[in-house]
């Protein structure tokens, strides 16, 4: 039925990318309305905008688990069902506690999305191809947040910010029904893949491609994997990449507003910059990373190159768009910083795929996912209490691009290809 279905199945969790940073980003794009209609200040916000990264962070780790043990198919399904629900019940918020309380529920069931599409991917393709794979699906993510802008500005204002919320619910819903329709966790237990792609398939996996792939030929426990350096360090440069990445995203479009004086709708359309080269910046970065392998034979070189030269870059960028006077200045700095930012974006995820075995693929997405994910409570809310106590946004940039430089500096000087033990280890 579908000539290539494990391009299929990327073009499907594409748009899931989409969705989930369409539904994430419809709230701060509808903070001024929210602000006057509610009553809250930013302080709160800042809090709200930290507490869905509380549920988030926890079931980074539990959905990736569930994923080893259920299956990308189910898992993230069932995710995107319920997390398309909670972002309905935002238009029935009534004040602080509720947004609150809905923004954790929210943040729980889009917890297992990176985990469930990294173990989706490590089924239907080749590490070759892992990371060419996650830099595609992955750019639905910036993508979103390009559309969201005109998107979700045209419904608040036509509708009010209540109706856009349940109006954005119902295409997560209608997305899971192709999804349980069209997926499966690997060709062998598809209906729809071909012979010959499944044969194409085992094929490619069977090419023995990098020494560093030694490591993740053996079915290691857990606890062995946590305490390996290179996946250490990894959680830790993604926990700067989501600093950046999560310090834009919630109050990028506020600090438009408030510092630049711009309205609704030019904010919304203004925000679509730096979303569409961001997605130019992710659809490129694992191409760039596979690119790197062939010349040079040496995969986790490949990934850290990307990694130390495009984290840098971004640090730099948004450290200066706080400074700049302009509004012009100020985006097309941020503009640049998502685009480095983004380039980075597939790699964390490959060099699981190249140094983890398939049984713990799940299991460690989430672990450096749920890292990551911690950078979402600390930087909206130390942003807020930034933005309250001080009135400016500048010093918020600054510690940004200083977060996002250590984790260049411990990626340039930490990782290194990982030493497998002689035989197997327990967790």
């Amino acid at each position: 039925m579908f000539k290539n279905l494990r391009w299929t199945i990327v073009l499907l969790l594409f748009l899931v990318y989409m969705i989930n940073y369409l539904d994430r980003v419809a709230l701060s794009l509808t903070v001024p309305m929210i602000e006057k209609d509610l009553l809250l200040n930013a302080e709160q916000f800042g809090m709200i905008f930290g507490s869905f990264f509380f549920g988030y962070a926890l079931f980074n780790f539990i959905g990736g688990l569930a994923t080893d043990k259920y299956g990308p198919t189910l898992v993230l399904g069932v995710a995107v069902g319920m997390w398309s629900l909670f972002c309905g019940l935002t238009a029935v918020a009534t004040g602080f506690w509720s947004m609150l309380i809905l923004r954790v529920l929210f943040g729980m069931a889009e917890g297992p999305i990176c985990a469930s599409a990294n173990k989706a991917i490590n089924g239907w393709f080749p590490k070759k191809q892992a990371a060419t794979a996650m830099g595609f699906l992955s750019a639905g993510s910036p993508l979103g947040g390009a559309v969201a802008g005109p998107i979700v500005g045209y419904l608040a204002l036509s509708f009010g910010w209540r109706p856009a919320f349940m109006i954005i619910c119902s295409i997560g819903i209608v997305w899971m029904v192709f999804w349980f329709f069209i997926s499966a966790d690997n060709p062998a237990k598809s209906k729809l893949v071909s012979a010959k792609e499944r044969e194409l398939i085992e094929q490619m996996k069977q090419e023995s491609i990098s020494a560093e792939e030694d490591l993740a030929q053996s079915a290691h426990g857990l606890g062995y994997y946590l305490r390996q350096p290179v996946i250490l360090v990894t959680a830790f440069a993604f926990f700067c990449y989501n600093y950046i990445l999560f310090f834009f995203l919630s109050w990028f479009p506020a600090y438009l507003v408030q510092a630049h004086n711009l309205d609704i709708k030019s904010m919304s359309i203004t925000t679509m910059i730096p979303w569409i080269v961001g997605f130019v910046g992710l659809a490129l970065g694992g191409l760039i990373s596979d690119k790197i392998f062939k010349i040079t034979g040496r995969l986790l070189l490949s990934r850290k190159i990307v990694l130390v030269v495009s984290l840098l870059a971004a640090a730099i960028c948004v450290a200066l768009a706080g400074t700049v006077q302009g509004v012009t200045s100020a985006v097309v700095l941020m503009s640049v910083s998502i685009f480095f930012l983004y380039i980075t974006g597939a790699i964390y995820w490959a060099i699981i795929q190249d140094v983890v075995h398939k049984s713990r693929v799940g299991g460690i997405s989430g672990f450096i996912h749920l890292i990551g994910s911690i950078s979402g409570i600390i930087g909206p809310i130390a942003t807020g209490y930034i933005v309250q106590n001080t009135g400016k946004f500048d010093s918020a940039f600054v510690l940004a691009g200083v977060i996002a430089a250590l984790g260049a500096m411990l990626v340039l000087l930490l990782i290194k290809s990982p030493k497998a033990p002689t035989q197997p280890v327990s967790a």
